[in-house]
């Protein structure tokens, strides 16, 4: 299947001169949904992951599945102040401003082997900041996935030290 037929371009959107990549309509295929978390699944059957970290909103939509598929733990990244227990922070920026994310603090244990996964890697920035979040809490980053990635933005030089991996490229 060419799942990059079924994304969507949205033009300015958030802002003016942004071309937003919408993965819902892929998603909402279910067999195009299947081959993506299959996918995934087989790339990291046999890296001995601990768990999965996923950026919000749209990396849960990728990374819940694989963890349960992986049969390992799930833990989310979210925006400030709607994680209710103690958290870390880390400040990064888009292409169009900055932003921050958060993880609680007892989220990794040190020593967990850890994929961080989100929907789409465009300048790195948020990748980058929850790949932070992680080794600030002492875990292990086994490798960064994505479902796209934008390789005209150059975010994978960002993550140069990891193990980078996206099914659907941009150039």
């Amino acid at each position: 299947m060419e799942l990059a037929t079924l994304i969507r371009d949205v033009p300015d959107f958030p802002i003016e001169g942004i071309m937003f990549k919408d993965i819902t309509t892929l998603i909402r295929d279910e067999d195009a949904f299947r081959e993506v978390i299959d996918w995934m699944t087989d790339q990291y059957a046999d890296s001995r992951i601990d768990c999965i970290v996923a950026v919000e909103a749209r990396g849960y939509i990728f990374g819940a599945p694989l963890a349960y598929k992986l049969g390992v733990g799930f833990v989310p990244i979210r925006k400030p102040g709607k994680l209710p227990a103690k958290t870390i922070s880390e400040s990064y920026e888009l292409e169009y401003g900055t932003n921050a994310l958060e993880i609680h603090e007892d989220g990794i244990e040190p020593g967990q082997r850890v994929l961080v996964i989100d929907d789409l890697l465009a300048t790195g920035g948020s990748a980058r900041a929850a790949v932070n979040l992680v080794e600030r809490l002492g875990g292990e980053i086994i490798g960064v996935a994505f479902l796209v990635e934008l390789d005209f933005l150059h975010g994978r030089d960002k993550l140069e030290d990891y193990d980078v991996l996206s099914l659907i490229h941009y150039a």
